[in-house]
């Protein structure tokens, strides 16, 4: 099996739109795509200014990806899609009440969702008009009065959803699920539920948090960094920075991906001018297994029945054995259980289902147990599977196999997708809230929370379609969009009663009519806040649970605009008119929000005090510290019958993926550099030996079938060095293929990345 191949389509016929790339990720091709956001999005403007403050002790955290800040050896400190990210926010364009005026909705419905979105900030609040179809300014007293009066006319908490976007500050997001649970329900959708839930879900249950256990000064310690399931070239570019040091040390990196990835393989850094001058980039991975997709729990069992088996060879020839017996003994339990499991396991069965050879497996085993200290990094190539949690589980086992967690150099590191969704988790937004943390809500603010388990995404979505919940308040995000099954969701989104967006930007899911229908504008992470007792900062939660503050330096979009904060407070005085709560004070100055999230979650002593100081502070981990929070008091070892993907002969999984020019669900542009497209996104990327035993080729155009239907048009083939079996399309245009059902039960992690499909040659 040959896993050295580079992108397949370099020697297939041409197509529109599609060409080989040879770069390196970064280089020149990065410096020029910030060039040209920035001409597109700022033009002249003076606000370019605002880069230099991407992540700095004194400037805003980047509104991307949620990988920890450098110790700020850099007077630039934001990546490539980090500036698209601030690009895209600080636009002069404007969607203002005379665009609106403009164009109709039935008219913004044909538009492209990068259209939407590229048609600027927004600057009022809005309503639909049903007589008009057009959406209308209205003023924040009305826009707040019609929200409540949705609210109070519910006569039942639980039938409204409370949706939270990582975008979200830990000062509002705290005071949203205040607002929530005054409201009285636990109703909370969120990101995580659609990322990293089977992480919040699985970790808790291995090793007692559902947070990782690294921090940035452990990647300058470890001996071997396994990448399993993520692309940082696209999703957290500036991890490439400490890959690209790790391996200039020597560092073994070894990727587990079902597609070659520009940015797992080399790197040049925009960062570094002597680099820049030179023909040569980073070499960044050592070896590069491309599992087939779903097939990550068979290799990370593969993994382990390899080291059980070196273990007990080295044992027999009167050697010490390769496991940590003294950490095993000492902080684990169930490993009888886990070995037992693994051992039945034939290797015939894992090679099947993983798509890799033994040796392959093999050799990321003795790379594994060679070094000390070993770091796992993974991401929603891992997660988002029908057995996610189970994979979260199997990456814990391999690395309590010999005491990787709890000591520098080594751990896992769970890559968070958002800025904050770890942030917002960490300060309420969960359907699921502990006891301790209700209770002392109710104590701090006289409120009587509700206790019963409220709404996850998938379960929000079931409910709103079902007509059980009546009303949904998003705080940020693209929720219908983001979500599997759209026509099922926006069906779902269109018989509400009340739907209220909070954003920067228009979006698709504000398309969604209910009966009220309300788009109030915020501020975003560049903007300059000043409430009633002065300017304000907010504060962020990144991977590695450090937290820190960000001011933004802008002066806002538009002089209407208000900030998260402040319009959570003005929802919940027009919803709650007889709430003990004093928002408007709360609201006046955050560090009264900060100390109330202190008495609320102890972990946040002194937030004030150490929010303040350069860099932050780590919030407590415990397994960072062999500190297992779980009821035994221990680590455990959790095995599962293998799971995933089949691998029989025929099948097709396909996954969906970000481009280059997207995040989340928004599109920046339609262009994927590192994949080699350009000008679409309509394509399939597939194997081409698949393709030739399918009777296909590169550049056919295709129907995909995941079931009735579920199926996408008219795509374009693309041969791609993918692994054989698997197919790869770019999200959201791919989640037609996702029943909201097909989730992992764990979690209720929707399966985005493994969907039996069939291909056909296009039916149009």
């Amino acid at each position: 099996m040959d896993e050295s191949h580079d992108q397949q389509s370099a020697t297939q016929p041409d197509i529109a739109g599609v060409e080989s790339y040879d770069g390196p990720a970064g280089g020149w091709g990065a410096l020029k795509a910030v060039a040209l956001a920035v001409r597109d999005q700022m033009g002249a403007s003076t606000d370019t200014r605002a880069l230099l403050k991407v992540n700095q002790p004194t400037g805003f955290d980047c509104p991307g990806c949620a990988w920890p800040d450098p110790k700020h050896t850099s007077s630039f400190e934001f990546c490539e899609n980090g500036a698209k990210a601030v690009t895209w926010e600080a636009t002069a364009k404007r969607a203002d009440p005379d665009f609106f005026a403009r164009h109709s909705v039935a008219e913004l419905w044909e538009w492209s969702d990068h259209a939407l979105e590229d048609a600027g900030r927004l600057t009022h609040p809005l309503r639909y008009d049903e007589a008009s179809d057009r959406f209308v300014a209205v003023s924040w007293d009305e826009a707040f009065a019609r929200i409540g009066a949705g609210l109070r006319a519910l006569d039942d908490p639980n039938k409204c959803e409370f949706y939270c976007s990582g975008r979200a500050s830990n000062e509002a997001a705290f005071l949203y699920q205040l607002m929530a649970r005054a409201y009285g329900t636990n109703n909370f959708p969120d990101c995580s539920n659609m990322c990293h839930e089977a992480t919040s879900v699985g970790l808790p249950q291995s090793i007692g948090i559902g947070k990782g256990t690294v921090t940035l000064d452990d990647f300058d310690a470890c001996d071997a960094i396994f990448c399993i399931g993520h692309n940082p070239g696209t999703n957290h570019p500036r991890m490439l920075d400490t890959l690209a040091a790790a391996a200039r040390r020597g560092t073994p990196i070894v990727v587990a991906n079902p597609m070659k990835e520009r940015g797992l393989e080399r790197f040049k850094s925009p960062q570094h001018p002597a680099e820049m001058l030179s023909p040569r980039a980073t070499q960044l991975a050592s070896a590069y297994h491309q599992v087939r997709v779903g097939g990550d729990s068979a290799m990370l069992k593969g993994i382990m029945k390899a080291l059980f088996e070196a273990d007990a060879a080295d044992l027999a020839s009167g050697g010490e054995g390769l496991l940590d017996r003294a950490f095993i003994a000492e902080h684990t339990l169930g490993i009888d259980e886990l070995r037992a499991d693994v051992e039945a396991i034939a290797w015939d069965e894992i090679v099947r289902r993983s798509g890799l050879e033994r040796a392959a497996i093999e050799s990321m085993a003795r790379t594994y147990w060679s070094a000390q200290n070993v770091i796992v990094c993974y991401g929603m190539g891992i997660t988002q599977h029908a057995n996610g949690t189970q994979n979260v589980q199997q990456i814990a086992n391999l690395l309590l196999l010999r005491g990787n967690i709890g000591k520098p150099g080594a751990g896992i590191c769970p890559l968070r997708g958002h800025s904050n969704v770890q942030g917002d988790r960490t300060v309420g937004i969960t359907e699921i809230p502990g006891e301790a943390m209700l209770a002392r809500l109710d104590e701090r603010f006289g409120i009587t929370s509700p206790r019963a388990h409220g709404h996850a995404a998938v379960e929000a979505l079931v409910a709103m379609r079902e007509k059980r919940s009546r009303a949904c308040i998003s705080l940020g995000g693209n929720l219908a969009m983001a979500m599997p099954d759209p026509e099922a969701c926006f069906e779902a989104f269109r018989g509400l009663d009340l739907s209220v967006n909070v954003l920067t930007k228009f979006n698709r899911t504000c398309l969604l009519l209910a009966k009220e229908t309300i788009v109030l504008p915020c501020l975003g992470r560049t903007e300059r806040d000043v409430q009633a007792e002065g300017e304000q900062w907010v504060t962020v939660e990144d991977s590695m649970s450090m937290v820190h503050a960000s001011r933004g330096s802008l002066k806002p979009a538009a002089d209407d605009l208000r900030s998260e904060p402040a319009i959570v407070a003005g929802m919940a005085r027009a919803a709650l008119p007889d709430t003990p709560i004093d928002w408007d004070w709360l609201v006046a100055d955050y560090d009264r929000i900060r100390d109330a999230i202190e008495a609320v979650f102890p972990d946040f002593r002194d937030f004030n005090v150490r929010a303040r100081r350069k860099g932050g502070f780590r919030l407590t981990v415990g397994a960072s510290q062999r500190q297992w929070n779980t009821p035994s008091g221990k680590a455990h070892f959790i095995a599962h019958p293998l799971s995933g993907a089949t691998g029989d002969a025929g099948t097709l999984i396909l996954t969906t993926v970000r481009s280059h020019d997207q995040y989340n669900t928004t599109i920046y542009g339609m262009n994927d550099r590192y994949r080699g497209i350009s000008g679409r996104r309509d394509v399939i990327f597939a194997n081409a030996e698949d393709l030739a035993d399918l009777g296909l080729r590169h550049g056919d155009k295709v129907d995909v079938d995941a079931g009735p239907g579920r199926v996408l048009e008219g795509f374009t083939l693309v041969a791609h060095a993918i692994a054989r079996g698997s197919l790869a399309a770019y999200y959201p245009e791919a989640n037609c293929l996702v029943p909201l059902d097909d989730h992992d039960e764990l979690s209720g992690t929707p399966s985005y990345k493994s969907v039996h499909v069939t291909l056909r040659p296009a039916s149009r």
